[in-house]
């Protein structure tokens, strides 16, 4: 079965999902400017030190609706990212640098949908869920071949016409992919080199970093996913302290 998303309310939602073991694509989300947060009632905000950290904290916060005020929802939670910290999403940059791209072990800074989940448990196991799932097969690639027609995709090898990539991350046989949820960037559709296969994941232990994601201890992250309803928008906001204090106002951000 394959079930597809279309645009909605200030951002656009581009992809097609292998769900249950059938043959698919799945393509993360893509925000769209100049209103990121003009259609979102949850908001994930995550924010480093500066650009070369590689830790930070997240937090939460939901309205009720999209004219109301954001409030704060649970406590703040650790958080790692990318190895040599973050870098800009072109779409947000405004000339500034640095810009993220691919094998730069860095996380992207910018404003990005979350709307799909995925892990190694079967979505029966996940009534709870209120955003759409992705049981990650043994075949399951997310591609990060620049020169691949799927490139920052997550296909089923199996099933896919003809494989031409030949760089993939193998979801099912990295553990902190066990649980995570898609960040939606470089999408709908992905800049060749502009970084692929961000999500929301588990991490290997406080001092650990990623290869460009952003990672938290499993009881956050599950805690995050069991909030986050597809219904209400979520997005995340993830930026420096300097940047994130910088673009509070113009963004909408709460305080």
């Amino acid at each position: 079965m394959k079930t597809s998303f279309q645009a909605r309310a200030g951002m656009h939602v581009l992809y097609t999902v292998a769900i249950a073991g059938c043959a698919g694509i799945m393509h993360a989300p893509a925000a769209t400017m100049p209103m990121p947060l003009a259609g979102a009632e949850q908001l994930v905000v995550v924010v480093t030190p500066e650009w070369n950290a590689t830790s930070g904290e997240l937090r939460r916060y939901s309205r009720a609706s999209t004219s109301a005020s954001w409030q704060p929802e649970g406590d703040a939670t650790r958080i790692v990212v990318g190895r040599t910290g973050l870098a800009w999403d072109p779409a947000f940059a405004n000339g500034a640098l640095p810009i993220k791209r691919e094998g730069d072990g860095k996380a992207p800074a910018g404003i990005f949908p979350l709307d799909t989940a995925f892990g190694f448990a079967p979505r029966a196991e996940l009534s709870w869920l209120r955003v759409p799932y992705v049981a990650l097969q043994p075949t399951s690639d997310c591609v990060d071949d620049v020169g691949s027609q799927y490139y920052n995709t997550v296909v089923d090898r199996a099933t896919v016409p003809r494989i031409d990539w030949t760089s993939a991350k193998h979801m099912r046989e990295i553990s902190v992919y066990r649980l995570g949820v898609i960040v939606g960037y470089n999408a709908a559709p992905p800049r060749r080199g502009g970084g692929s296969c961000i999500f929301l994941h588990i991490w290997s232990g406080p001092q650990s970093v990623t290869a460009g994601c952003t990672a938290m201890e499993e009881s956050a992250l599950k805690s995050l996913v069991r909030w986050l309803d597809r219904a209400r928008r979520p997005v995340l906001v993830q930026l420096p302290a300097a940047e994130h204090a910088r673009l509070r106002g113009e963004w909408g951000l709460p305080s």
